[in-house]
């Protein structure tokens, strides 16, 4: 070997030993473009959101005046008609993670602790399935359903909206609980058996502890999925508006950037105020 391959090869080998023993520059390095890529493209964008929020659009015109005014946030927390939409929004919300949640658990529960490891892995494919079909082919097809000529018949609303969310984020609250499930061990539930605990007190004390944190990530999908969707609302909702109908027809037909974007900045808020109630609990420490 020449001494100018054994010269070029040295500062590698420097800079392989510097990594290695320190650790924490490697995780730096690894999470740069991870880190850097949140706070261009997630909090810049954020950024960028309430900077527009306090912009105004001249009514003549319908140009973007871009002076700070904080018009658009009076509009929003004076006229009862916004009120509305946003708890409209948030009981929507709700309703589609506590239905999922009614129908995740046993589901997660019966996977996890029930079927054998064979039919673990094709119950897993089977909630995985519907995630592979279109967005827009599910909500149609629930559309049909709902229709007067359809099998159910329901008409369109509110309750076709909660319906057809529910069907579409019950995946996102299945998976994080059967997870859960999952790593809760045995001999725990073997254990509340032997010492006298009926089915109800073993998941009061037991099951239900243990797999909250579980439940809580999967709230987290199905309730900030839901609270900003306005695709489904479109299609099934009938006459309902939601916050995500209203950023939606601000930024087309009413050509309102500034206002769409106070608008949109309610189901942030919300979900800031969602996530900092959960960590008090504790539950994001346990994930």
């Amino acid at each position: 070997m020449t001494p100018t391959a054994t010269a070029g090869r040295t500062p590698r080998r420097r800079l392989t030993a510097f990594l290695h023993r320190r650790a924490s520059v490697r995780l730096s390095l690894l999470l740069s473009a991870p880190l850097l890529w949140l706070g261009v493209a997630y909090l810049g964008a954020l950024a960028a959101l309430f900077v527009t929020a306090l912009w105004s659009t001249d009514t003549f015109t319908g140009d973007v005046v871009k002076e700070l005014t904080w018009v658009n946030f009076q509009d929003l927390f004076t006229l009862d008609v916004y009120r509305t939409i946003a708890l409209r929004s948030v009981g929507v919300a709700v309703a589609v993670t506590l239905i999922d949640l009614v129908i995740a658990f046993p589901m997660a529960f019966a996977m996890a602790k029930l079927a054998s490891p064979r039919a673990q892995r094709w119950l897993v494919i089977a909630v995985l399935t519907p995630l592979w079909a279109s967005y827009l082919v599910k909500a149609y097809a629930w559309r049909i359903m709902l229709s007067a000529d359809g099998i159910l018949g329901w008409g369109y609303g509110l309750t076709a909206t909660i319906l057809t969310l529910s069907y579409l984020w019950l995946p996102y609250m299945i998976l994080p609980i059967y997870a859960g499930l999952e790593r809760l061990p045995d001999s725990l539930l073997d254990a509340a058996g032997d010492l006298g605990a009926r089915g109800p007190r073993t998941f009061r004390t037991v099951v239900w502890p243990l797999t909250f944190p579980a439940v809580i990530a999967g709230s987290v999908f199905t309730f900030s999925l839901s609270l900003g969707d306005y695709i489904t609302v479109k299609i099934v909702g009938g006459t309902s508006q939601l916050i995500g109908n209203v950023v939606y027809d601000n930024i087309g037909a009413a050509n309102n950037l500034p206002f769409a974007a106070a608008v949109a900045t309610v189901p942030v808020v919300i979900m800031l105020v969602y996530l900092a109630a959960v960590r008090r609990t504790g539950a994001l420490e346990n994930l």
